[in-house]
């Protein structure tokens, strides 16, 4: 299943985020860290290179992921040039702390009353920027909630003599490119419900866990590591007693709830990605289109 999702407030605010980006010093990209490669928008990354922005980049949700994996990925991002990463939880106010710091570190020339810091707040839908907007700014200044797109314009606000703030929407891009990398976006919950089918996703989220977290699902579902997605939903309504009049499983109900319980983190500490699996979907991605070039000219 293709998934992609680009509501039509996204297209005015890509180029919003466009014209803002000649006033500010520092992109502030916020991923979810459990899909940290796959959360990160190509076109935030277009817009900050060509103005030629460092990037500060928040690995939220760190509470939710897989230590090791999280470690690995900051690795992974500060081994890349004009790149700071760093992973937090934004609804621990202590975290959202460090941001100007660490920001200023990327732009030392920015750091008195004159010249103030700017920083502009990035990233795709419900990775958790008006959170951490609102614990910057220690007051409700961003919308949030469970629903993906809440925030639909850009605001500024100047948090003190030395910092200026930028918040923009969640921008999502016009074309997912990988087919997992939309899964595990509509997984996470960055994604709006009307583009996806629960079932669908639980079924990719189901295959993934059972391979990487077995012992995860055992103990919180009682799943066995014989089952596919497919029958790891099927269990999960079994074990609940999910019915539909008929007496037939709720398979919807079922995998809604190892949508939800994933998203909540109640599975556990789990990452959906690594930089080794995301560099053997590329290599796989690139060896297909390959073949298919070469059947097409064949042709």
């Amino acid at each position: 299943m293709a998934i992609q999702w680009f509501p039509g407030h996204m297209t005015s605010a890509r180029k919003h985020a466009t014209d803002a980006m000649k006033s500010v010093d520092v992109v502030v990209e916020v991923l979810d860290a459990r899909v940290p490669e796959a959360s990160s928008n190509p076109m935030i990354h277009a817009i900050r290179t060509h103005r030629n922005r460092p990037c500060l980049k928040l690995l939220n949700k760190a509470d939710l992921a897989d230590p090791d994996v999280t470690a690995a990925w900051l690795k992974h991002f500060n081994s890349q040039p004009n790149t700071k990463a760093v992973a937090i939880s934004a609804r621990k106010p202590g975290d959202a702390g460090r941001i100007q710091s660490l920001a200023q570190s990327l732009a030392p020339h920015r750091d008195d009353n004159l010249k103030p810091l700017r920083l502009i707040i990035m990233g795709i839908p419900n990775v958790g920027k008006s959170t951490l907007m609102n614990a910057l700014v220690k007051k409700k200044v961003a919308a949030t909630g469970d629903e993906p797109a809440i925030t639909k314009s850009i605001q500024r606000i100047h948090l003190n003599p030395r910092l200026t703030l930028y918040d923009t929407p969640g921008l999502m891009w016009p074309k997912i490119e990988h087919e997992s990398d939309g899964l595990m976006l509509a997984a996470s919950h960055a994604i709006g419900r009307n583009a996806i089918i629960d079932e669908e996703v639980a079924t990719f989220l189901g295959n993934l866990l059972q391979a990487r977290y077995p012992q995860m699902m055992a103990a919180r579902y009682g799943c066995t590591p014989d089952m596919d997605g497919v029958a790891v939903i099927e269990h999960i309504a079994a074990r609940r007693g999910y019915r539909i009049k008929g007496g037939a499983p709720d398979l919807e109900k079922a995998a809604f709830t190892l949508l939800q319980d994933y998203r909540d983190g109640v599975i556990g500490r789990v990452s959906l990605e690594t930089p080794e699996t995301r560099a053997r979907m590329l290599a796989a991605d690139k060896a297909a289109k390959a073949a298919a070039t070469s059947e097409d000219n064949e042709d």
